[in-house]
């Protein structure tokens, strides 16, 4: 019989314990951020009818190509969530009890057969926050107050770049841009940063953008002044979508310099958040220190997709924002190199021939509340001794013929070498 050589499927990764032990601390830390800021725990399905993933208020052409479809046994055509917002956007469609404004958190996995790069696979795992019923940029300036905060308990500086979609869509209309070019134009100014100004203006060549359009772009590209809002002034008189966009922008950037987090709060008026879903402000996370090129976070408002869903033209004022934690997780393993952290272990006990009785003093300590192991692979003392020093568990515990007839203990601390005797009845 041939051996089989197992291997994971393409875009998807083990993590063994001390990196899931990494992950968790992450998930732990932002799910105490978001429950401190009022948010509700939600579960939704991984598996999806593919109508609703599929339709208009969803990811847009290009995430429909990454999603995985498949048909149950009742011929059923399903899909696998290639995010957490419109599984929620159907929640509250399906839920109109919900009381308004209802701020929910989720953190799960989702599936995008797209490309692999640092800090993206095709199973990961996204923590969303997203806030329905909130009309002003209250809502976009808590989230992104949430973010900084979370960010910095996590050890990471990071700014956030911000834009709206109503400002960019409207400025690329009044540039002759033809209605049904516009979005394929955001997807491209998306990719300023990454591939530069004379790179977008070919692409916008290609994409059959006319040459007056093209040449009004690529002066709003290299304007010095563009990531002024005043910029946008006399454009706000010649369309109605530009000055509300601006009028946004202004409110949000109000609460920002308020909160003194105005220098970690960029705009950036080529921010597009590709997804068509969005209707107002968008914005996005980066590493402070650029050791990750790709945002880490990302969201933004999309008032129509609820109401989309529902099949009326009603807007539900949504927004909302999703932590990337595999690329978080990335970008602390980075700079933690190689250091290892050891094992969350208070007490490690050692039994010599008394395993009975360490596994009493063991139950001692965990009612109590502290986290302990007992040796179970039979290490000598001196081997056990170095495995502890190696995990950085600070107290060990020995347990042998001599502290069961005393009825007593020493808990001998790996760090400071003290011993503490501890009076025991062993049964």
């Amino acid at each position: 019989m041939k051996k089989m050589e197992y291997q994971n499927v393409k875009g998807t990764q083990d993590y063994l314990p001390e990196s899931e032990s990494m992950r968790r601390n992450i998930r732990r830390t932002l799910e105490d951020v978001f429950i401190q800021y009022g948010c509700q725990p939600l579960e939704t399905p991984i598996l999806n009818y593919t109508e609703l993933l599929a339709s208009k208020y969803g990811g847009g052409a290009e995430i429909l190509e990454e999603m995985y479809t498949l048909t149950d046994r009742g011929e059923r055509n399903l899909a696998l969530r290639y995010d957490l917002t419109i599984p929620f956007a159907k929640v509250a469609a399906m839920n109109p009890i919900l009381k308004m404004p209802f701020k929910r958190y989720e953190i799960g996995k989702v599936f995008r057969d797209g490309p692999i790069k640092t800090g993206r696979l095709r199973e990961f795992t996204q923590c969303d926050v997203d806030i329905v019923g909130v009309d002003s940029q209250m809502g976009e300036a808590e989230l992104m107050l949430m973010a900084l905060d979370a960010f910095d308990k996590l050890g990471l500086k990071v700014n956030i770049q911000y834009n709206n979609r109503k400002l960019l869509t409207r400025v690329l209309d009044l540039f002759g841009v033809e209605d049904e070019k516009i979005n394929t134009v955001v997807l491209v100014l998306d990719k300023l940063e990454k591939i530069g100004v004379d790179a977008v203006v070919d692409e916008l060549d290609e994409q059959g953008v006319s040459d007056t359009a093209i040449r009004l772009i690529k002066q709003f590209l290299v304007d010095a002044n563009r990531t002024d809002l005043s910029y946008f002034e006399s454009l706000s008189n010649q369309n109605e979508q530009v000055r509300k966009g601006l009028q946004e922008l202004k409110e949000l950037k109000s609460y920002l310099n308020y909160l003194d987090v105005g220098e970690q709060c960029i705009f950036n008026p080529f921010l597009a958040r590709g997804l068509e879903i969005y209707t107002g402000t968008v914005y996005e996370m980066f590493l402070a220190d650029d050791s990750i090129k790709s945002s880490i976070g990302s969201g933004g408002r999309y008032d129509n997709a609820i109401g989309g869903l529902i099949g009326t033209d009603e807007t539900f004022s949504t927004v909302g924002i999703s932590f990337g934690l595999d690329v978080i997780y990335t970008a602390m393993s980075a700079a933690e190199g190689n250091q290892k952290n050891g094992r969350e272990m208070d007490y490690y006990i050692i039994p010599l021939g008394r395993e009975k009785e360490s596994l009493s003093v063991s139950k001692y300590f965990r009612d109590k509340g502290y986290k302990v192991e007992v040796e179970m692979g039979n290490k000598k003392v001196g081997k056990a001794l170095n495995w502890a020093n190696k995990e950085k568990i600070r107290n060990v515990i020995i347990i042998g013929d001599e502290e069961v007839r005393n009825n007593q203990f020493k808990v001998k601390d790996m760090f400071s070498g003290k011993e503490i005797v501890e009076s025991f009845s062993f049964l």
